[in-house]
């Protein structure tokens, strides 16, 4: 109750001092908020403090658990359900085999599995002897999975018996260093393959499974392992570039997993499921981090499907599920099934769910609570949204913003460089101002800090310094935010993406979510494309539609009820394939560089008459445009 006192006086002293009636209705509109969100913060900082006095690594936590209740169910999938003990014997199994092989504190091994309890294992173990495991995504295949391996600086790579053929690809371009071990599913030895790759490439493969047999389930010999040690290496989404590899510590993991503990008021004993990638941020530490660090049940499944979401939830009596990108808008898309709503789920969480569908999806699925959070896995600049605020993706205290340091800048929406004022130092926004948003940089404090990624140069990017006085650093988060007054914040778009056309700013975020809604919730990727002789930059919309079941006549008629004429496509891509990231996200870049010339493009592309109306881009149509012959 100290902490209460001490917050309902500086609340007091900041009425007296504070001038404007706006002020007292915004404070008394949110002080609930900001109080129940400050309570969830003192409990984070507690606990990670004390892990950080205790020297804890993850996997001292997760011991802890093991002992506490050693025959709970940890993990549980279709094929697989295995208890903290049984996680716990396989961890120590890893470790005492790669530690017999003579690998040590600081080393790295990549791991390339699919979702199943042995992914945990795998890294957790490596983890007690200080072994740092990057988590390549196992959608990666050719020049992006050799990136991911060699820009980690792999010394070993265990990978599972379903990408023998992709490591095959790549093994002539293998640094020679690298030792490969192969896991086969369900202790099935006999289908391990000696070898990978073909003539001179070819690269012996050590058979994991053989060597898991003699090893034994006590703990490792103790490696000296700390709490802020590097744990994993995680890799962004690929959406621009190559995969980047983003630091993971003991202590960021124990963050992460924590905070969106605290603030959703998870219990110990709800039973979490999620259908989302093992390694990424989002399925790997926030709903993982569950089970290892809080004793909690954890359900996953090898691949995410729209159509048996809640049926698994109502399978493992899952009472909180995640989602991420665009998978809220699949679900909806599904047929009604028995299992809308024949489930004990209280809460789901996750990032991506758009406003256009947020009513429509909490009304159909009956849910209580939505927990919408917004971070990068390499940032600082974390929040989430924990009252149900539609829409929002988190908020700033108006009352006492110095808490969390957190903040939206003035910068250029195209480039995200930040706009600074004649000191040369950056612009906060004002209410309803969209802007960069920015943590400040704290070392030594995990909620504050920046470990950025392997690669350096990459690392100095994303950060801006002399932001409110010189000599101080932010990370970049590379989004434009808004705030209203209440403090809400919004996701408007990424910076680059935004563009100006017909002398106004379009989002192209909020554009996708109008588009896809009138579409059916069908996939759909905006972006501006430049026309010969017009300022800025056209909207084109690129709508995977490859049953052709969109009425174009229909489909304008209701677009123009929803957007402003400077908003509405001017072109449409209807796409026969899509290409997503693993966390959901679709592709834009290589769409965008085709842009809309049907010489070169097999898909269907139309373009927006000057009655509103679709018709199909032939190249006689293309030909005018560029002549300026046919105008927008």
């Amino acid at each position: 109750m100290g902490w209460f006192i001490a917050v309902f006086i500086a609340l007091i002293a900041a009425l007296l001092t504070r001038p404007g009636w706006r002020w007292f209705y915004i404070a008394g509109a949110t002080v609930n908020r900001d109080l129940t969100a400050l309570w969830a913060y003192i409990k984070l900082l507690r606990y990670t403090k004390r892990h950080e006095r205790l020297n804890y690594t993850v996997a001292d936590v997760f011991e802890r658990n093991v002992r506490a209740h050693p025959d709970k169910v940890a993990i549980v999938s279709e094929t697989q359900k295995w208890t903290f003990r049984q996680v716990n014997e396989h961890s120590n199994k890893i470790a005492n085999v790669l530690q017999a092989q003579g690998y040590q504190k600081g080393d790295v091994v990549g791991l390339l599995l699919e979702n199943r309890a042995e992914y945990v294992a795998t890294w957790l173990g490596l983890s007690k002897i200080g072994v740092i495991t990057p988590l390549i995504n196992t959608n990666l295949r050719g020049p992006s999975l050799l990136h991911s391996i060699t820009v980690a600086h792999c010394t070993a790579l265990i990978y599972g018996e379903d990408f023998i053929e992709a490591i095959g690809d790549i093994t002539k371009d293998l640094p020679t260093n690298i030792t490969l071990y192969q896991f086969n599913n369900e202790n099935n030895n006999s289908e391990v393959k000696p070898s990978t790759g073909e003539g001179d490439a070819k690269k012996q493969v050590k058979n994991l499974n053989e060597l898991l047999v003699a090893a034994s389930t006590e703990k490792p010999n103790k490696s000296n392992v700390n709490h802020h040690d590097k744990l994993v290496y995680i890799y962004t989404s690929g959406t621009t570039g190559l995969p980047k590899a983003a630091v993971i510590s003991h202590s960021r993991y124990l963050f992460i997993a924590a905070g969106i503990h605290y603030t959703m008021g998870f219990q110990d004993d709800d039973i979490f499921y999620t259908p989302l990638p093992l390694y990424h941020t989002a399925g790997g530490i926030m709903c993982m981090g569950q089970s290892i660090l809080f004793g909690s049940t954890v359900s996953i499944r090898k691949k995410f499907s729209a159509s048996n979401y809640f049926a698994d939830c109502n399978k493992y009596n899952a009472t909180i599920g995640q989602y991420i990108g665009e998978m809220a808008r699949y679900i909806l898309a599904t047929k009604p099934s028995e299992y809308d709503q024949k489930h004990r789920v209280r809460l789901v969480f996750g990032n991506g769910l758009r406003p256009q569908i947020w009513p429509q999806f909490v009304e159909r699925f009956n849910i209580a609570k939505v927990g919408e959070f917004y971070g990068a896995t390499e940032g600082n600049a974390n929040i989430m949204n924990h009252d149900n605020t539609v829409g929002a993706i988190g908020f700033v205290s108006r009352i006492l913003p110095q808490i969390y340091p957190i903040s939206i800048i003035r910068a250029d929406p195209d480039t995200g460089e930040p706009i600074r004022n004649a000191n040369g130092l950056c612009q906060l926004c004002k209410p309803n101002e969209p802007g960069v948003f920015i943590g400040k940089i704290v070392k030594g404090n995990p909620s504050r800090e920046f470990l950025g990624y392997v690669d350096e140069k990459a690392s100095a990017k994303k950060v801006v310094k002399d932001v409110f006085k010189h000599g101080d650093m932010a990370f970049l988060s590379g989004d434009l935010l808004v705030a209203d007054e209440k403090g809400y914040l919004y996701f408007k778009d990424r910076t680059g993406d935004t563009f100006r056309w017909k002398g106004e700013n379009v989002s192209t975020s909020e554009v996708e979510a109008q588009v896809s809604n009138v579409a059916g919730y069908k996939d759909t990727v905006v972006y501006g494309v430049n026309i010969p002789h017009t300022e800025g930059r056209a909207g084109m919309a690129a709508i995977y539609d490859p049953q052709r079941e969109i009425d174009l006549n229909e489909f304008a008629i209701k677009l123009s009820k929803v957007l402003p004429a400077y908003a509405k496509p001017q072109f449409i891509r209807l796409l026969t394939k899509v290409d997503l990231t693993g966390t959901f996200k679709l592709r834009k870049v290589d769409l965008q560089k085709e842009g809309y010339d049907p010489n070169a493009i097999k898909d269907s592309l139309y373009y927006q008459t000057s009655k509103g109306r679709y018709e199909l881009l032939t190249p006689e149509a293309y030909d005018q445009i560029q002549r300026n012959e046919l105008r927008f």
